[in-house]
């Protein structure tokens, strides 16, 4: 167990958000972006309403199949999905990873889109520089299914045309024919989950579009789940291969659902043994997975259907609910029972014919869908892949097999007895929780003096107060109490409320937050916004007592679980959640004092 760090406590306010929530920004940005992008051929909005199934597949070619394959996005300094479109990508960069990827071995590669700035970038350095690398070009296809207005939904149509015409002159170009080995229109926009949901229907018109217009076999990449039975029939009729997404790592974030597997293994003695046990039962899981969509395809009569997994992975490093699971070394543990899988298939034929791993890089960007990489950002190799290159680019030198991670259930200490938790005072028979640092969430943003005598003390708290002035950076700033010794957890389950004395005229909203972790490990922030007025908080330059009651953290995340409190109290000003412009610099002090829980 490890406790959230300071700067980890930075990661989490800005990066928490949901898979569904990166992809439903993706899509509106990278509409946008694509439709900028170069590409030629007719628009054609309004195509037949079905189309005439595929009777004589495709062979997927020798080199595809041969192939060590890796996903690749080459984005490195956007730290958001707002921030692509103003990312600059140098052919150098490109140049490097492609470069970094052959000499591991990985000679094949996937892109998600069609545009100038990635797609025709990536093949014009494959092709200008000799690199033996090949390509699965995607299209991007932008959902519209939840589009309420008639106009918007032609509007992505037309875009989504457009894309699909700069895949298709790709595809064509001789300049990168015997580059790209096959095409594949959309990601996951049929699962149910999608945030870009597109009809079945209306995705086996785009892949037909495709398929008529170039000599690639042509696919649809999508979740396992979409391929199982029952599978969607006209999107069935148009491909000729399965793509199919798995990811066993997630579905442990997901106790309720039916592909939850047993990660934990709590049978087995914890250790390397559980470490293991774990990534053992992963690859099970995997199998059990890719086995529902053969069956489900056998059943329908397309035994010979060829599936590649395009996507699966696994996490070097916590980026959501991953405790006990991300880390380096599990990752290279995955990947090897992955690899020996690969390479059992192609002898035996009994499973997926290539598999795709997600992903060659980090992307920034992605926020908490990042750490997937076999290199971090920086283009250091991490342990996964550390054996096929140069100590000089290793991420860490000094982790072994042993240090895999395994889960250890979290200790719950006894209910705290005390009538208060109290952090910071100075008022008579205060009794001062002992074992915490107040941290800046960077370092530096948020001065302190925690005796000061420049302005009176909160009533009936002593003589002194705290006075905070901010040094923010572009983001905002924040401080927070962090406990000494990692991994230290309170009970403070009894509790009703937290609560602070604040004099300032601070403009604006501010935050109080804290974080716990839950029974599995991970680690749970909940952050509160208040205004003049708002839970006892006023910014009029006198002492105003703020009170803010625990269950109104717990609307904000519901996974807090107070019998495992990390960090007992934030204050804060992230301007991306008080309504202030990014980099607004605000200076003002605020005097604190009297800061802990109460019952």
């Amino acid at each position: 167990m490890r406790a959230l760090t300071k700067t980890s406590s930075l990661h989490f306010a800005q990066s928490l958000l949901s898979l569904q929530r990166v992809r439903a920004g993706i899509a509106v940005l990278l509409t946008a972006v694509l439709t900028a992008c170069g590409g030629g051929g007719e628009v054609t909005v309004n195509p037949p309403a079905s189309a005439v199934a595929v009777t004589n597949p495709r062979a997927l070619p020798a080199e595809y199949l041969a192939r060590q394959a890796v996903a690749y996005g080459p984005y490195r300094t956007a730290a958001s999905a707002s921030e692509l479109a103003n990312e600059v990508i140098p052919p150098s960069n490109i140049q490097q990873d492609m470069e970094l990827l052959v000499a591991g071995n990985f000679r094949l590669i996937r892109i998600f889109d069609s545009g100038d700035k990635v797609a025709k970038q990536t093949l014009d350095v494959i092709v200008d520089n000799n690199i033996d690398m090949k390509l699965q070009l995607g299209a991007f296809m932008a959902g519209y299914k939840f589009e309420p207005n008639p106009n918007k939904v032609e509007d992505i149509k037309a875009a989504n045309f457009r894309e699909l015409d700069r895949a298709i002159a790709l595809a064509n170009d001789p300049k990168y024919r015997d580059v790209i080995l096959t095409v594949s229109v959309g990601n996951e926009n049929i699962v149910d989950f999608s945030a870009d949901r597109i009809d079945p229907a209306d995705m086996a018109v785009y892949i037909k579009y495709v398929r008529d217009r170039v000599k690639q076999p042509v696919t649809t990449d999508d979740n396992f789940q979409v391929f199982t039975n029952p599978i969607p029939k006209s999107v069935l009729d148009q491909i000729d291969f399965v793509a199919i997404h798995a990811y066993p790592v997630i579905d442990t974030e997901f106790p309720n659902s039916p592909l939850y597997w047993d990660w934990k293994q709590l049978a087995v003695p914890p250790g390397p043994a559980r470490a293991t046990a774990m990534m053992d039962a992963s690859i099970v899981e995997l199998k059990k997975q890719y086995q529902a969509s053969r069956l489900a395809l056998d059943s329908v009569g397309l035994s010979k259907m060829p599936i590649v997994i395009t996507e699966t992975g696994w996490k070097a490093r916590i980026t959501g609910d991953q405790a006990f699971r991300a880390h380096p070394v599990n990752q290279k543990m995955y990947f090897q029972r992955l690899e020996t899988w690969r390479q059992e298939s192609r002898v035996s034929g009994n499973g997926p014919v290539n598999i795709f791993y997600f992903e060659a890089f980090d992307e920034p960007w992605k926020l908490s869908d990042d750490g997937w990489g076999l290199f971090n950002k920086d283009r250091q190799a991490r342990y996964v892949i550390q054996n096929l290159y140069p100590q000089a680019i290793w991420e860490n030198a000094s982790l072994t097999d042993a240090d895999a991670v395994y889960f250890v259930p979290p200790t719950i200490n006894p209910a705290f007895a005390g009538n208060a938790f109290t952090l910071y005072s100075d008022a008579a028979g205060a009794s001062l929780v002992a074992g915490y640092n107040l941290d800046a969430f960077d370092g530096f943003t948020a001065p302190r003096n925690l005796a000061d005598t420049t302005i009176s003390a909160a009533p009936g708290d002593g003589t002194v107060s705290m006075r905070i002035t901010p040094a923010p950076a572009g983001y905002g700033w924040g401080l927070l109490y962090n406990p000494q010794t990692g991994g230290t957890t309170q009970n403070l389950s009894a509790f009703s409320a937290v609560g602070l004395w604040v004099n300032t005229t601070y403009p604006g909203k501010i935050e109080i937050g804290l974080s716990t972790l839950d029974v599995d490990g991970n680690g749970h922030e909940a952050f509160v916004q208040i205004g003049n007025g708002e839970y006892g908080y006023c910014n009029t330059g006198a002492w105003c007592r703020v009170s803010i009651p625990l269950q109104v953290f717990r609307a904000v995340n519901p996974k807090l679980d107070f019998r495992l409190v990390v960090n007992p109290f934030y204050i804060a000003d992230r301007y991306s959640f008080t309504g202030k412009a990014s980099g607004s610099n605000i200076r003002t002090p605020l005097n604190i004092d009297g800061i802990g829980w109460t019952r």
